[in-house]
């Protein structure tokens, strides 16, 4: 009588079989997890649309930048800090809105001077600082992107030295940003 022998690799897949599957299996849902592939709920909408920003101002130079990791030294205060913002002039005091949303507030205070905030969508705020009071909005109106908000000016006694500019800031869902990330301030 002969005894038949099984190859190697059938042995193997006789004792190992279910638990190779198994972790095939599991490989093949974490892939699919990690690169997003589902399916889509009836009714779902589905956006490839990004939001891109205008300048606050045209053919401005940025004079003090955005400095969340180290000191500027302010002539006005006669100190070093932070600056979450970015400053800026131009010939032409201008300034416009960067997106289309709603004036969500005008402020005035000695500090800042007049300070207009603009929602925009996916949870940006625009803040406008050292404005004249002047302006062309007021609070809960609708504005569009390249809208003439007002013009900039001296009015923010914290930064009275630099003259007339804009201190503009800008906000995601509640936590300041680096404008930089989002408008082209490279070469202005």
């Amino acid at each position: 009588m002969e005894i038949k022998k099984d190859s190697k690799i059938k042995n193997v897949f006789k004792r190992y079989g279910k638990i190779m599957i198994v972790a095939a299996v599991a490989f093949v849902v974490a892939f699919v997890a990690a690169v997003g592939v589902g399916v889509k709920d009836e009714g779902e909408e589905v956006s490839t649309d990004s939001v891109v920003f205008a300048l606050p101002m045209q053919n401005a130079v940025v004079v003090k930048d955005y400095a969340d990791n180290y000191l500027q030294f302010n002539e006005s205060l006669n100190r070093w800090e932070i600056h979450l913002a970015v400053d800026m002039i131009a010939e032409n005091p201008s300034v416009f809105s960067i997106y289309d949303g709603v004036v969500l507030s005008i402020d005035e205070n000695s500090l800042d001077g007049c300070v207009v905030k603009i929602q925009h969508e996916d949870g940006f705020v625009s803040e406008y600082s050292s404005m004249s009071q002047e302006l062309m909005v007021k609070q809960g109106d609708n504005v569009k992107k390249g809208q003439l908000i007002g013009k900039s000016s001296d009015s923010a006694a914290n930064e009275m030295v630099d003259g007339a500019h804009l201190h503009f800031a800008m906000y995601k869902d509640g936590v300041e940003i680096d404008p930089n990330i989002y408008l082209d301030l490279q070469n202005k």
